[in-house]
């Protein structure tokens, strides 16, 4: 099988793997005052130094949680309290659910959001919190972070940040974003799944509230013991994703020769032409259902989403394309999303079964080579 679907769960880091299993070996309880105990704060808190060194936070302001879910429905709990929520028109449902009723930021058929419009709705008056994500997780379109926190310093408004397919495909500087608040999710780095992270920037960092109460830890932002194993492998794939930022040119060099090879026989690339991440590409297909594609070249052994993988089975008309003003290619397009440890054999794979699977259904009949086979 050749697994193409690095945005739903990255392959788990051979780093983050050692990581964990020493970590299930400690069993301590980290607010336990015993020497098991402290061994166990002491591998939490390294943990959090890590994270907090690989994205340019100070580990008093990493609050350490289940997931990129929980944080983002944490920082707008805490910092939409009593604000104008906007968010941008590609947002994760994660952060959609959280804010129901938010005024609505558009883009432009790139998917970049409109910073005009933006410093037009900030203008309108009262405290604003703005959800912004850095990529999205369906085409890799990078938004403008740092400009757009400068517009909200500018209006007073807080800005929070979802980071999750960002981190570890680009520099990521918390302090020097300007951002309020900024999520984390360690499976998307390639560490196990159970554990995240939210950024809080220190002036509003050691009163956070919590969404979960419990026992105070966290500082008290945040009750529940922490899963450590999964936040030991989270920062240990944290320091290995920023160590392999450098092999990301190879990674976008594999990702645009297989944007070329099938928008030459048809394909068409949603958000060609915005900056983007280098593992993501989203192709349409017109005429194609993307249900129907991604069962087909499941079938031929390559595994690729239609939109994002947020609960099973499910495959619908992605809200990013409609945002995006795709028209019918918002249910015609899948994502292939490379690993960070992709190969040509992987894109020669994919350009097979796409090639086969494209002139069986494509309604023009149109097809080329793979030039990777």
């Amino acid at each position: 099988m050749t697994y193409l679907d690095a945005n739903a769960t990255e392959k788990l880091r051979p780093e983050a793997r050692e990581a964990l299993l020493a970590a299930l070996a400690v069993t301590g309880n980290p607010s336990s005052v015993h020497a098991a105990g402290r061994a166990a704060h002491r591998l939490l808190e390294d943990s959090r130094e890590t994270i907090a060194v690989a994205f340019g936070a100070r580990a008093a302001d990493v609050v350490l949680l289940s997931g990129a879910t929980e944080a983002d429905a944490q920082a707008i709990a805490a910092l939409g309290t009593g604000r104008r929520v906007i968010l941008g028109a590609t947002e994760h449902d994660a952060v959609r659910a959280a804010a129901p009723g938010a005024e609505i930021l558009p883009v432009d058929r790139r998917g970049v959001a409109d910073l005009d419009a933006l410093a037009r709705m900030l203008a309108e008056g009262g405290p604003a919190l703005v959800c912004l994500m850095a990529a999205n997780n369906e085409t890799g379109t990078l938004q403008p972070i740092a400009a757009a926190a400068e517009i909200c310093r500018a209006a007073g408004a807080w800005l929070h940040v979802d980071a999750v397919q960002a981190a570890g495909r680009l520099p990521l500087d918390f302090a020097a974003l300007g951002a309020t608040s900024m999520a984390l999710s360690g499976h998307k780095l390639g560490g196990p799944a159970g554990a995240g992270a939210l950024l809080v920037a220190p002036a509003l960092s050691a009163g956070f509230r919590p969404l979960v109460a419990g026992g105070g830890q966290e500082r008290g932002r945040r009750g529940g013991t922490p899963p450590l194993p999964a936040i030991a492998g989270f920062a240990a794939a944290a320091r290995a994703a920023v160590a392999g930022l450098t092999d990301m040119p190879r990674i976008a060099a594999l990702r645009d020769a297989l944007e070329a090879e099938a928008t030459a026989a048809g394909a068409m690339v949603m958000g060609a032409g915005a900056p983007r991440i280098a593992n993501t590409t989203c192709l349409a297909l017109p005429g194609v259902a993307a249900q129907t594609q991604v069962i087909a070249l499941d079938l031929a052994g390559v595994q690729v989403s239609a939109g994002a993988a947020c609960s099973s089975g499910k495959v619908a008309e992605s809200h990013v394309l409609r945002a995006m003003d795709a028209g019918p290619l918002a249910g015609e397009a899948i994502r292939v999303s490379l690993c960070w440890d992709a190969t040509e054999a992987d894109v020669a794979a994919f350009l097979r079964a796409w090639h086969d699977m494209a002139g069986r259904l494509y309604p023009s009949g149109k097809q080329g080579k793979a030039s990777f086979s």
